[in-house]
Order: structure tokens, then sequence, then C-alpha cells
């Protein structure tokens, strides 16, 4: 059975028992507050939990690393919306510990792209058009620097209304403990 068939199957057994009811809530976040955090798998319950972050209570958006790499891309669209629409007055950046986007080997990731049916002619079209793939996958050597970039970028967005409170932690994919990096609420 394919990942796609089990999902499925057992998703009609999720509707038949009614399971969802206890996930009913408003788009609206109830915390008014967004997360930007990694896409790691070890976060995917350990943030909300670490967090005290319930179904309907935040926004959560998954990023490779946490990171805001332009400024309008579609993380920076996703944390607009999120104030605007949302009504979301705290803006979270949470990096981890041991991130995979940390000194991320480009190169060999280029060459798993070429051994997986990319054409080396492709990434050389990508860089002569201006687009440096080897830059536009790198990561960062520092999960703090990053998240530090990431917040800046974040609360100096020309969109961005000022009373919004961006903040940076770290999280522990072990255990959960939070570290702040930056207090957006000292920040004025």
């Amino acid at each position: 059975m394919s990942k796609l068939e089990q999902i499925i199957t057992y998703n009609k057994n999720f509707i038949h028992n009614k399971e969802y009811e206890e996930y009913v809530t408003t788009k609206i976040p109830k915390k008014k507050m967004v997360i930007l955090s990694c896409m790691d798998t070890r976060l995917t319950e350990l943030l909300p939990k670490a967090m005290n972050i319930k179904n309907g209570d935040a926004k959560i958006i998954k990023d490779a690393g946490a990171t805001v790499m332009h400024p309008f891309g579609g993380v920076m669209r996703s944390i607009l919306v999120a104030v605007y629409e949302f009504g979301t007055e705290d803006v979270f950046v949470v990096g981890h510990h041991g991130c995979g986007m940390s000194n991320l080997d480009t190169k060999s990731l280029v060459n798993k792209m070429i051994d997986r049916g990319i054409q080396e002619e492709t990434i050389s079209t990508l860089n002569n058009a201006g687009i440096n793939v080897e830059g536009w996958l790198h990561g960062f050597e520092s999960v703090e620097e990053s998240i530090k970039e990431s917040v800046k970028m974040i609360k100096n967005h020309p969109l961005m209304p000022k009373d919004v409170k961006v903040h940076g932690l770290i999280i522990s994919p072990d255990t959960g403990e939070l570290e702040i990096i930056i207090n957006g609420s000292e920040i004025k």
C-alpha cells in the first residue's frame, strides 16, 4: 500500500469516528501569535508542547532553518497575512540547535540533484540567469546569527507595523528547552 493509500485509509476512519471534533477551532489564532519554525521532524509535536500551543492558538509557518530568506518571499508574505488578516501581535522566530541548514554542504546538495536526474545544463542555465543555485540553497553558519537576521528582516520590513513584537528563540530538539535570543518586547 502506498503512503497516499495509507493516509486515505486512515483518514476515512478518522472522519467516520469523528476524531476531528477535538480539533475544531477558528482560523483566528487565540494567542494572537505567528511562529516561524524549522521543518525539522523533531519539532512537529515538541515545539507546540514546549510553547504551550494548542490547535487554534497560533499560526505556524515551517521553513528550512526557520529563516526569512527574502523580504518579499513566501515566508514574509505569510507573516504579513497573519498580522493583517488574522490579528497576530507577536512573531516568534524559533530556530533549533543542530539544525541541518547550519553549514549545509550546498555543493553536495547540487550533486544529489544531478544524481536524481536534474541536468547540469539546468543548473548552469539558472546560474547564468543570475540565480546562484548554491547561494540560494545555502543555510547559515550560526543558528543564533540566522535568528537575529530573520528577526531584523521581519521587524524592519516596510510593511510591518511597528507595534508587532518580533522575538527570536532557540529550542533544544531533545528537551524542548527554549533560549531567548531576542526579546521583542524590549525592542522599540
